[in-house]
């Protein structure tokens, strides 16, 4: 079957400026056009444009969307499988925080006592969530889908001492960094200390520890410049010097 643009919107809920958009920069173009000039959508890209959805749903910028769903390797029904998984994983997270709500509620209204532990579950859910939208898709490619998961029980299961540590611990890292820097050497005491103090705040949340994996995440602070910027709000080329120290930490080279 062929749509129109306008008939394409409505059956997917956008808007025909949305989809002309799409058009323009080359991520979701018509299959043809008529002799009128119309734009004419096929089924080849009423699927593409479920796909284009799926991304944005799950906080994907487009340009990297494009860059996926135009890549000749893209494989559709594998996408749609890791789209589920990483929907149903949503659920669950909004299911956790839907109830740390209406817990919060019923105890202001003096229907019910909330533990104190149950109070932290909405902050931790958001951290989660936070951490998702901005880095998700990076860090399932490199760690994958189930190590991810894990590690976002993982925090889910902190104990209220064990999440004020983990943010505290969180802080002592930046503030072992900025010091470390005014050194200039990675490899010093404070450049290692620094290394130590993030993998003990890393072992808070990852299922299992490895040099390897601690190693390419430090390379990926490097690599990606939102991650960059969250370590050199600490100092100016933080996240290079913390990338450095972890090498050295672990014997791991560039």
């Amino acid at each position: 079957m062929e749509y129109t643009v306008r008939k394409l919107g409505r059956l997917a809920g956008v808007s025909t400026r949305t989809l002309r958009y799409y058009d323009e920069i080359g991520l979701l173009e018509p299959a043809r056009k008529n002799s009128s000039g119309y734009r004419i959508y096929g089924q080849a890209e009423v699927d593409k444009l479920q796909q284009i959805l799926f991304y944005r749903e799950l906080g994907v910028d487009l340009e990297s969307i494009k860059n996926i769903v135009n890549d000749p390797s893209f494989d559709g029904p594998s996408a749609l499988k890791r789209h589920r998984q990483q929907l149903l994983e949503k659920r669950r997270q909004l299911d956790v925080l839907i109830t740390n709500v209406e817990n919060t509620i019923s105890a202001v209204e003096r229907k019910s006592e909330m533990a104190d532990t149950e109070k932290f579950k909405g902050f931790k859910q958001q951290l989660i969530e936070d951490n998702e939208k901005h880095y998700g898709e990076e860090i399932r490619a490199k760690y994958g889908d189930e190590t991810v998961d894990q590690s976002n029980v993982k925090m889910l299961n902190m104990s209220e001492e064990k999440y004020a540590e983990f943010k505290r611990l969180e802080q002592e890292v930046l503030d072992t960094l900025a010091s470390a820097i005014e050194t200039g050497d990675p490899a010093g005491v404070l450049g290692q200390k620094t290394a130590d103090l993030h993998k003990q705040w890393l072992s808070f949340t990852w299922p299992t520890y490895s040099k390897e994996a601690h190693a390419g995440l430090a390379q990926m602070y490097v690599d990606d410049e939102r991650f960059a910027a969250y370590y050199d709000k600490a100092r100016p080329g933080a996240a290079k010097f913390l990338r450095d120290a972890i090498f050295v930490y672990t014997g791991m080279t560039k």
